[in-house]
């Protein structure tokens, strides 16, 4: 399948950053509830009905679906398949590469040492990470093909990193960057090799929001200033207290018999799993893409945000922490609405004007912020983010609900797995409606 050949090329050459049809009875199907009343119930049994036939009509391989209100897990379903080849059963406790939702995770390790004072928002991070004391930016190439590089006009700060205005990008989605990367030959961000971050700046810090590796960087500031790995940093401070047992950078034994497969979508629409091997031994764990979960774990850290920092009986946050974590911390600068790919194996276009059309979008400390009501029902200010292979999460502090989809396609921003999001998340909004 010349799809799945080639993305898994461009993963080892790049960022990670990223068959026959099942009769029902291969299907396992597990829908349930939280206590709901009665008018709700309905409802959440139309959730089921809507997830198992986006798994029958191969919308997706398989999903697994959570959501939660203060009153504790509103809805929770598995459906489908862990992979397609085997017919493996999709099960609650199915783990994922949830890939950019580890950057929430990453950014709350770092707030934890900002409330601490071991770390500080607006001072430059080049005193802590060497690496980030001389900043270049990319001004295009000349005629030999040379990059034309300068000093970036000020210092990277932590906040920069946090906010994605420090000028780091991702390749898949800037020429330049890529560019860059073949002519000084980096190794792949996949490879968990430290050079593989040495890419030079798009645009001096502070001038503008662009997603990239930022978070990567904030990764290993957590671990300067903790004197810990981020691997251990996160299971001791995070992870362990909210219960995360199934999260972490390198599935155990009994996380791997649980692991969902990665599928590629071919031109045809059709899914197949692709080879994704786990990097063993990395030089640097990846703050901003290389965790593995499950959607109840996921679910935990989105309910210890959305009740101010303290869930299962553990504070992770102070709630003003939380708080700065919530706002827009861009000023004017605005999230682009659309980002065109590159590599269209790896990831299709971005276009936020579909779920959130006309409204300037933003970005906190940690999330992407909708300043409008977004079209399934999301309250302005509501917080969101996705990851590379069709994981999204979403959570809305006026509505008091959150909610995550878990899947595995690539490429990126699958049309069908982001429908399926939609759905899910629209009858999330009239179960809590019908309630």
């Amino acid at each position: 399948m010349t799809l799945i050949l080639q993305t898994r090329r461009h993963m080892l050459k790049s960022t990670a950053a990223t068959t026959a049809v099942l009769s029902l009875a291969r299907f396992a199907t597990f829908g349930a509830r939280a206590d709901a009343a009665s008018g709700s119930k309905e409802v959440l049994g139309s959730i089921d009905q809507t997830l198992r036939q986006a798994a029958e009509a191969k919308d997706v391989p398989g999903v697994v679906a959570m959501a939660a209100t203060d009153n504790g897990v509103l809805y929770q379903g598995a459906f489908g398949s862990r992979n397609l080849a085997n017919g493996s059963a999709m099960t609650l406790d199915s783990v994922f590469w949830i890939a950019s939702m580890s950057k929430a995770i990453t950014s709350t390790a770092a707030m934890q040492l900002v409330e601490q004072g071991k770390l500080q928002l607006d001072q430059p991070i080049g005193g802590l990470l060497p690496e980030l004391s001389a900043p270049q930016v990319l001004e295009g190439f000349d005629d030999k093909g040379d990059p034309k590089l300068r000093a970036a006009k000020r210092p990277i700060t932590l906040r920069h990193l946090l906010t994605h205005t420090a000028g780091f990008t991702y390749d898949f989605f800037n020429a330049d960057t890529a560019r860059y990367e073949k002519y000084a030959q980096l190794p792949p961000l996949a490879s968990g090799k430290n050079g593989a971050l040495r890419t030079p700046l798009a645009f001096d810090p502070g001038d503008r929001w662009e997603y990239g590796i930022n978070t990567d960087y904030v990764g290993k500031a957590v671990e300067v200033a903790s004197g810990k790995r981020l691997d251990a940093y996160l299971h001791d401070h995070i992870l362990s207290p909210l219960g995360m047992v199934d999260t972490g950078f390198a599935p155990g034994p009994d996380q791997q018999a649980r692991l969902v497969s990665i599928h590629g979508r071919a031109p045809d629409g059709s899914l197949a799993p692709v080879d994704f091997p786990l990097v063993k031994d990395p030089e640097f764990y990846s703050g901003g893409g290389g965790l593995y979960s499950t959607a109840h774990d996921y679910l935990a850290f989105l309910q210890m945000i959305m009740r101010r920092g303290t869930f299962n009986g553990a504070q992770i946050l102070r709630p003003e922490t939380v708080a700065q974590m919530s706002q827009n911390q861009i000023g004017d600068i605005n999230v682009p609405k659309l980002w065109k790919t590159i590599v269209p194996q790896l990831s299709n276009d971005v276009d936020f004007s579909v779920p959130f059309p006309n409204q300037d979008l933003k970005w906190s400390l940690s999330f992407l912020i909708n300043t409008q009501p977004g079209v399934v029902g999301s309250s302005a200010g509501s917080l969101s983010w996705a990851g590379l292979a069709n994981t999204y999460y979403w959570l809305d502090p006026t509505r008091r609900v959150t909610g995550v989809i878990l899947t595995q396609i690539l490429p990126g921003t699958d049309p069908l797995a982001g429908r399926t999001y939609g759905q899910f998340q629209a009858g999330v909004y009239k179960a809590l409606a019908s309630g």
